[in-house]
């Protein structure tokens, strides 16, 4: 075999004949007219297409993982993706905590007054007494009967201090009272009520996404960022132990500490976060750590 092609390889300026016949002679011989230039060109097309097809499968394919050293830059760059995002979840899970036990603080009365305090006479050694004080003392439960409405009994709403409410960074400027009923955040029809039972401590507004959201009345933001079963959700603080929360914004307006004041726009309606069925404002409305119903305290609803 080797010497037939050794032989071709002698003979590539011209035509060969090339003669088939059998060992016994019994059929006619038959010849066939060559060009060995022709045969070389046709093997070597084909041993060039058969290696693209070999490279093409390697680098196109999972077969390409088995070539030893070949798979190891790709998977360092998708360990240190995956680092980059345990890192990113890990984060996010504490920001997640940090702002579950905030929220927590804020809901059950425990909220942060560096912001808003009492005026005193002398501003050290003062003890807060009278109704305040009875308020103050007594434990918040998590119970949902407790939010049942009405959450507070009317003689303690609001809640009548015996100082005014001073605005520290503001010099002389107070945090005025609610004027109730304040007038809806937004505009829209509402899909959903509250119900202490299934601990949707809240009314939902359905309201078209891009549609500004606006304090009840005048406050502080106590809490502006993103949650995951909120979205961006925004937390204002206002005077008489007060809270109002918005949540599943489509982006926020307000920082942590900005004054706002009634009317202002706080946050732009979306459809964040988990918990959402489409796009409206999850509107919650607490007094001194116990969910109010906000629908007797707004117009309109």
């Amino acid at each position: 075999m080797w010497s037939f092609f050794g032989e071709l390889l002698r003979r590539t300026d011209g035509p060969c004949t090339l003669i088939v016949m059998d060992d016994e002679y019994r059929a006619q011989p038959r010849q066939y007219q060559v060009y060995p230039k022709h045969i070389l060109i046709f093997l070597g097309a084909a041993a060039l297409t058969l290696a693209l097809l070999v490279v093409s499968l390697m680098a196109f394919t999972p077969l390409r993982d088995l070539i030893p050293g070949y798979g190891t830059t790709e998977l360092r760059s998708n360990t240190r993706r995956t680092a980059m995002r345990l890192a990113a979840l890990q984060d996010s899970l504490e920001t997640q905590q940090q702002y579950m036990a905030q929220l927590r603080h804020i809901l059950t009365g425990q909220f942060d007054t560096t912001l808003v305090r009492p005026v005193y006479p002398t501003d050290e050694g003062v003890s807060i007494s009278g109704e305040l004080a009875e308020v103050a003392a007594e434990p918040s439960s998590e119970n949902w009967a407790d939010h049942e409405q009405p959450a507070l009994p009317v003689t303690r709403m609001p809640v009548a201090a015996e100082v005014p409410f001073k605005v520290i960074s503001e010099g002389e400027r107070y945090l005025s009272s609610l004027q109730l009923p304040a007038l809806s955040p937004v505009g829209g029809f509402l899909t959903r009520g509250f119900d202490a039972r299934t601990g949707h401590y809240a009314v939902d507004i359905a309201v078209e996404e891009g549609t500004m959201v606006r304090s009840v009345g005048d406050g502080y933001v106590i809490f502006a960022d993103w949650t995951q079963k909120g979205g961006y959700a925004i937390i204002v603080q206002h005077a008489d132990g007060y809270v109002s929360v918005y949540q599943h914004n489509q982006r926020l307006l307000k920082r942590v500490g900005d004054r706002v004041h009634t009317r202002e726009a706080v946050a732009v309606s979306g459809n964040s976060g988990e918990f959402t069925t489409g796009p409206h404002l999850h509107f919650e409305f607490w007094n001194n750590g116990l969910a109010q119903d906000p629908r007797p305290y707004l117009v309109g609803l």
